[in-house]
């Protein structure tokens, strides 16, 4: 039997995969926006979605709807959201607007997991913010879970990701468990521009990442839709080889999914003003554009740290998607997902909107597969070889509106200022609303 994990603040399930790439068996992931559910349903079709907060969720009520009766669960991972964070109270973890992160630990501790993996933002650990990190420990503590000291924030680009991104990363585990030890760099960054370790391989670059995707503006279909048929993959670096599953060990310790091999998907294109080509053109790689403030990425470098942009109840600001090293346009949503780690058997919503925030959102699986290694290790346990094959999910979870989803899953859509449209109307506000914004900033400049 392979080792239980349970997700928590899944997202789309970048660390999901992560997981379950390392040897675990995602039962249960829980995540409140009802879009995000549904892109997790798919890629994860055996693995039970609670779309609801972790709030008053009970650990008892994850077991019914994974269907866990009084098995073991083994891990408990996942990373509230930072953006609420209030330093005001004198008891932190008991400010209303951090109750996410002690709802974590309740959560961790009523399914008696073995195993704990809180994963959040840099800026944690530093100034004030670092009263979290001491009222967390004491609070795991209380709990009867030890936490691995002193903490360290990992960078992807030392996990074979082609994009620099922090994130800080705490270990739990019941007193009397081994902690799991912090992984080693698997790789030196393309760029350099972080530690360098000795003897280890580079990583994979920009240009490692995407130069086997073809263009998205040489198909016209990808107008109306994010998916066209496409049989004339070349080779690519070693990496892209893995990204397409080309590779014996692409597939690692997770399930294979039957997935079409012959086409480009999560890639709508995005209407730019000529304006805005000239511009994107005019930028040197490895710089920002000063009107748009977007950055072009270097094919010999590494894509800068992707962002989420917000969602629908801050304004629904569109994800600032980097300019692509080669082409005069922003990156599609599937040139993100190689930026990120994620292979090109994993879906994202239809809309860029929508699946630019899912990866932005998301840990690097790779990121995350080094970290759950980690516990696997610690933990003893032993790894299958997968040889099951599963199907994905119904391709219409891709294709949901906010309001759809939520339907689908029999919950509440959350508030947005965003009109829910559908097909190329989205996309088309997508990219009205963007360039906007890239005009406004000009006016102004």
């Amino acid at each position: 039997m392979r080792p239980i994990g349970v997700d928590l603040f899944a997202g789309a399930g970048g660390m999901s995969l992560g997981f379950e790439q390392a040897g675990f068996d995602i039962k249960a992931a829980v995540e409140i926006d009802p879009v995000h559910c549904a892109t997790h349903k798919f890629n994860f079709p055996e693995c039970a979605v609670i779309p609801r907060s972790v709030e008053g969720l009970k650990g008892s009520e994850i077991r019914v709807a994974a269907g866990l009766g009084n098995r073991m669960v083994d891990v408990v991972f996942g990373g509230a959201p930072c953006q609420g964070f209030s330093m005001i109270g004198q008891r932190v973890l008991d400010d209303p607007r951090n109750r996410l992160v002690r709802d974590f630990l309740r959560i961790v501790s009523e399914l008696d997991a073995t195993y704990f993996v809180f994963e959040n933002v840099k800026g944690l650990t530093v100034g004030k913010h670092r009263k979290f990190l001491d009222e967390f420990i004491e609070y795991a503590d209380e709990l009867g879970y030890h936490v691995r000291k002193p903490w360290q924030v990992l960078d992807a680009a030392n996990f074979s990701v082609p994009q620099h991104r922090e994130r800080l990363i705490l270990f739990g585990a019941k007193k009397g468990e081994a902690l799991p030890e912090y992984p080693a760099p698997w790789t030196n960054p393309a760029d350099g521009k972080r530690k360098v370790y000795q003897g280890l391989e580079k990583g994979p670059s920009v240009s490692d990442a995407l130069s086997d995707i073809p263009n998205a503006e040489d198909f016209e279909e990808l107008r109306e839709t994010d998916e066209v048929k496409y049989r004339d993959w070349s080779d690519g670096s070693a990496y892209a080889m893995e990204m397409r599953c080309r590779t014996n060990s692409a597939w690692h310790h997770g399930v294979i999914r039957e997935w079409d091999r012959d086409s480009l998907t999560s890639s709508a294109r995005t209407e730019h003003t000529e304006i805005s080509r000239r511009r994107f053109s005019e930028t040197a790689g490895g710089e920002t554009e000063p009107i748009s403030r977007l950055y072009k990425l270097h094919p010999d470098g590494l894509s800068n740290t992707l962002r989420a942009g917000t969602d629908g109840a801050r304004g629904a600001f569109t994800s600032p998607r980097p300019i692509h090293p080669e082409y005069n346009r922003c990156v599609t949503v599937r040139e993100m997902a190689r930026l990120h780690g994620y292979p090109d058997w994993f879906r994202f919503n239809e809309t860029k909107w929508h699946g630019a925030r899912q990866i932005g959102n998301s840990v690097p699986p790779p990121l995350a597969r080094a970290v759950a290694s980690q516990v696997i290790m610690a933990g003893g346990y032993s790894l299958e070889t997968q040889k099951d094959v599963i199907q994905l999910g119904d391709d219409n979870l891709l294709r949901m509106t906010v309001g759809e989803a939520a339907k689908k899953f029999g919950i509440d859509p959350p508030p947005s200022k965003r009109t829910q449209k559908s097909g190329a109307k989205k996309r088309k506000q997508e990219d009205i609303e963007a360039e906007l914004s890239i005009l406004k900033r000009t006016a102004s400049g």
